[in-house]
């Protein structure tokens, strides 16, 4: 049995207060700890190839027959080499991929053509070893960059796969790519469609530079559904947009973002663009993801506190989302939060630095249901209320414009000293 710790994070009440849709059935601490994870004709595999000490690092998910695929890459011009690698078989292979392969502690990143000589030596080495064609890998890497990869000791741990030895589960999987991180993320659901049901699953890593943007994370996502390419990517990246880009912990967008989602079909007819059930998959999707993501931010590097920024009445979309990633990247908002410090003028100077177009006598601010701040400056509130707020776990902080009708929400968390303490030392 895959034993989970009671106070595990990724509780059966977090995953309620995600708004589950109905059609969905999460699952729930037992199921992840007793039941099968994967989604029919998936498998996983963990090994330590000694880049983290006495941990596991190296992490493979295998299908047993060519997959649809698609993914979303980091924009950081300085993009690591399994980005590289990853996207040139995808562009090959989108509609066969076999397996993915994921090493942490070492990010493989600003290593020049022998980082990408390795990452392309740990795709060969994978498809050796699964009896696959090295294109048909997707290949990543987290950790410290600038350090060339050990890809003799990564080539003998995969190894340990040969024969089908892939017995690991979701917990196990997500672990072994964990580097800052302080739990496991990972989480399945089962997605009832007209002609059954299908699983969905994923494992994402993350805790330090987050952004959106992209974000800055690591997420890998199977289904035994059949959904052909263009609408799997077209599903992956609205998703993204409403998910991982929508999540901020530093600012500092990483070399390594990858999000990937693989379909095999092993499970029912194929789901065709603009049907009931694409429009039901594409809604647990997008849920998954976005549980996953907010666990990226709970579990950002120090923080203490969990904050969904939500803006409405802007005058577009994209003023509302301007003014959210500004609120929500503000050290100075950050640290205030960690202080438990009701300081709403830190948020409206936030906002008018954001580049949307506002007035600010119109703007109100309230932290959870309590109101901060009026139009017209007006601000009469219990700092006492104000602080049993503040010092949740969880919350959200609400800027409305007085605009229009635009609305986004980002995810931050607070700023603690801890950050400091861990990125200070983070390479030693």
């Amino acid at each position: 049995m895959n034993t989970l710790p009671k106070d595990f994070p990724v509780t059966d009440k977090l995953a309620n207060r995600t708004q589950w849709p109905e059609h969905t059935i999460p699952f729930s601490l037992q199921d992840l700890a007793e039941k099968r994870f994967w989604p029919e004709g998936f498998r996983a595999g963990i090994a330590s190839a000694g880049i983290k000490t006495d941990k596991p690092d190296l992490m493979v998910i295998v299908s047993d027959k060519p997959s649809t695929a698609a993914a979303v890459f980091t924009r950081n011009l300085c993009s690591a080499a399994p980005v590289s690698v990853s996207k040139k078989h995808l562009e090959r292979s989108a509609s066969s991929i076999r397996a993915i392969v994921c090493n942490s502690g070492n990010a493989n990143a600003a290593t020049g053509n022998r980082g990408l000589e390795d990452a392309k030596s740990m795709a060969d080495k994978t498809a050796g070893v699964l009896g696959a064609a090295p294109h048909e890998v997707l290949v990543s890497s987290t950790g410290v960059i600038g350090v060339p990869l050990p890809v003799d000791r990564i080539s003998n741990a995969l190894d340990a796969f040969s024969g089908g030895k892939l017995e690991s589960s979701g917990k196990e999987a997500a672990e072994a790519i964990m580097t800052t991180d302080t739990f496991p993320k990972f989480q399945a659901l089962d997605v009832s469609l007209s002609f059954g049901k299908v699983r969905l699953c994923g494992i994402a890593k993350g805790a330090g530079m987050i952004c959106p943007d992209m974000a800055t994370m690591l997420a890998f996502l199977v289904t035994d559904a059949k959904i052909g390419q263009p609408l799997l990517r077209e599903m992956l990246q609205k998703a993204n947009r409403k998910s991982f880009n929508t999540i901020t912990v530093d600012g500092d967008t990483s070399t390594n973002d990858m999000a990937a989602i693989l379909s095999n079909g092993s499970i029912g007819e194929e789901i065709a663009p603009e049907t009931k059930d694409a429009e039901l998959f594409y809604s647990a999707l997008e849920s998954l993801m976005t549980f996953l993501a907010r666990l990226i931010v709970k579990d950002g590097e120090g923080a203490t506190k969990l904050v969904a920024i939500h803006v409405e009445g802007a005058e577009s979309v994209s003023d509302a989302q301007k003014v959210a990633r500004t609120v929500a990247g503000s050290s100075l908002v950050k640290t205030a939060l960690h202080g438990e410090d009701a300081n709403w003028g830190r948020i409206l100077a936030a906002a008018g630095r954001s580049g949307a177009v506002f007035n600010p006598e119109t703007v109100s601010i309230k932290f959870n249901d309590l109101i901060i701040l009026e139009p017209g400056y007006v601000s009469d509130f219990s700092e006492e209320a104000a602080k049993r707020v503040l010092s949740l776990s969880e919350y959200s902080i609400t800027v409305s414009l007085g605009k229009g009708n635009g609305a986004a929400t980002v995810h931050t968390c607070d700023l603690s000293k801890e950050y400091i303490d861990i990125n200070g030392s983070y390479r030693t």
